[in-house]
C-alpha cells in the first residue's frame, strides 16, 4: 500500500474513495503543504438527492474534517442544459422556478453533512449560474471554445457513448461539459479552487477543467474520480424495487432509510461502513470478520450510523427501536410507513394486493402479485398465498391497525379510524 504525506489523501486512499487522479502525488504534496479548496458539482434535477450521492457528499465531509475547505457547486446553471454523462436520452428541461425549488431542497442535505460559515475550512456553498447566466455567446467561443477540439470531445464517454447507441445528443448537450470546465476555471479565479472530485464518469468533464485551467491561466489544478458504486451482486448503488433511496426525510421516512442500510448484503457491509460512515478503520475490521448470524449486527451498526449523518442522532435511534419491537418483538410498532384508510372502506374488503402497492411494499400489482405466488407477503404476520386476497374490517387489530409485510423485513401499517 502507498504511504500518502496528508490525512486527506491518505483517508480517501484507505477507504476506497479513489478511482483515478490527474496527478496524485502532487495532490497528496499540496494537501499536506497547506489547506486545499476542492469542489463537487450537484445539478438541481430533483429536490432532494439519493444515496448515489452520498459518496461524493462523503469525500466533501473528509476533505473538512481534515482540514480543508469544500465548495458545493450547484448547477443553477448547468441544470438548464442537462449532464449527458451515463444517459441515454436528452434530460428533460426545468423551468427556472423548478430549478431554484430543487436547490432549496438539495441545499438542506448538505448542512447535515458539513459546516458552512466564514471560517478558514467552512464549507462554501455557489451556484454556477452566477456566471454561466452571464456569458455572451461569441466570447465565450472566441476565449473559451478554441481550447476545445471536436477529435477530442467525440471520444470522451459521455458523448461516445451516446454515438455508439445512436441516441440522440443534442448540441445543447454536447456544451455540457465546455460549460463544467468553465466552472472549475471560475472557481480556481474566485475561490482558489484546486481540485475537482466527482464520480467516474465525470473523469472526461474533469480533465477538461484542469486543462483549461493550465492553457488560460497558467493554473496546476487536479481532478480525482471515485470508482462506481455497485452492491455485491451488481445492482447499481441506491436503486430499490420501491425506487430511489431518497436522502431528504419528506421524500423517504428515516426508518425505510435505516432499513436499506439494514438490509445491505453480507459481502457489502465493510466496504459500505469505510464509505458511508466515520467509523476507525480498526473497528470496521473487526465487524466485517463477523460471520453466520452475527453479520446482521454488524448491518445494524451500519444502518445506525449512516442514519445519523443523514437524519440525526434521535431519528436514527428511532428507527432502531422501531426496528427492534418489529422484527424482535413482533408487535406492530410505531413509526413503521403507515396508509391511513377508513375502517369502513375495509368493511367489503380490499384487494391486498392494491394495499402492497399502496403502502410501497410493492412497485406494480405484477409485483405484488410475485410476492403473493412466491409466499413472501404476510397479513398480520400470517403467510398469504392466495392472490385474491382482500383485507377486511376483521383484520383489524385492536391498535386499530393492520399489518402488511413483505419478505421478514420489509413492513407497513394499514392504520384505520377504529379506536
Amino acid at each position: 500500500m502507498v504511504a500518502h504525506r496528508s490525512d486527506f489523501v491518505s483517508v480517501l486512499a484507505d477507504r476506497g474513495f479513489i478511482h483515478q487522479a490527474t496527478d496524485l502525488g502532487a495532490l497528496d504534496a499540496a494537501a499536506w503543504s497547506g489547506r486545499l479548496t476542492a469542489y463537487i458539482g450537484f445539478d438541481c434535477t430533483a429536490d432532494s438527492l439519493h444515496v448515489g450521492s452520498l459518496v461524493p457528499i462523503m469525500m466533501l465531509r473528509w476533505l473538512q474534517t481534515t482540514g480543508h475547505r469544500p465548495i458545493v457547486l450547484m448547477g443553477g446553471g448547468t441544470t438548464r442544459v442537462g449532464d449527458p454523462s451515463g444517459k441515454d436520452e436528452s434530460r428533460q428541461l426545468l423551468s427556472g422556478d423548478q430549478i431554484a425549488a430543487n436547490m432549496a431542497g438539495i441545499g438542506r442535505i448538505f448542512a447535515k453533512f458539513m459546516r458552512f460559515g466564514d471560517g478558514p475550512t467552512d464549507a462554501v456553498m455557489v451556484n454556477n449560474a452566477d456566471w454561466l447566466d452571464g456569458l455572451a455567446y461569441i466570447p465565450l467561443l472566441r476565449d473559451i471554445g478554441r481550447h476545445f477540439t471536436i477529435n477530442r470531445m467525440l471520444t470522451f464517454d459521455s458523448v461516445r457513448l451516446r454515438l455508439e447507441r445512436e441516441q440522440p445528443l443534442t448540441f445543447l448537450e454536447f456544451n455540457y461539459m465546455i460549460l463544467q470546465a468553465y466552472d472549475f476555471l471560475e472557481l480556481s479565479r474566485r475561490h482558489g479552487c484546486r481540485l475537482q472530485m466527482g464520480g467516474s464518469d465525470q473523469w472526461g468533464n474533469i480533465v477538461n477543467g484542469v486543462e483549461l485551467a493550465r492553457r488560460v491561466d497558467q493554473t496546476e489544478l487536479f481532478g480525482l474520480t471515485t470508482p462506481l458504486i455497485t452492491t455485491a451482486s451488481g445492482a447499481k448503488m441506491g436503486k430499490t424495487a420501491a425506487g430511489a433511496v431518497w436522502l431528504n426525510a419528506e421524500r423517504l421516512r428515516p426508518y425505510d432509510y435505516w432499513q436499506f442500510w439494514r438490509n445491505t448484503e453480507d459481502a457489502d457491509v465493510g466496504r459500505f461502513l469505510r464509505l458511508f460512515t466515520e467509523l476507525p478503520l480498526d473497528e470496521i475490521a473487526r465487524l466485517e470478520r463477523l460471520g453466520g448470524a452475527e453479520i446482521n449486527e454488524a448491518k445494524k451498526v451500519l444502518a445506525g450510523a449512516a442514519t445519523r449523518l443523514c437524519h440525526g442522532d434521535a431519528a436514527s435511534a428511532e428507527a432502531a427501536e422501531t426496528a427492534r419491537r418489529t422484527f424482535e418483538q413482533g408487535v406492530a410498532a410505531e413509526g413503521l410507513p403507515t396508509l391511513a384508510v377508513a375502517a369502513s372502506a375495509l368493511a367489503s374488503g380490499v384487494p391486498l394486493i392494491d394495499l402492497l402497492v399502496q403502502t410501497g411494499l410493492a412497485a406494480s400489482k405484477g409485483e405484488a402479485r410475485r410476492l403473493v405466488r412466491q409466499a413472501g407477503a404476510r397479513l398480520n404476520d400470517q403467510t398469504v398465498t392466495n392472490e385474491a386476497a382482500v383485507v377486511s374490517d376483521a383484520d383489524i387489530g385492536p391498535d386499530g391497525a393492520v399489518k402488511l409485510s413483505a419478505g421478514r423485513k420489509r413492513h407497513a401499517l394499514v392504520k384505520t379510524d377504529r379506536a
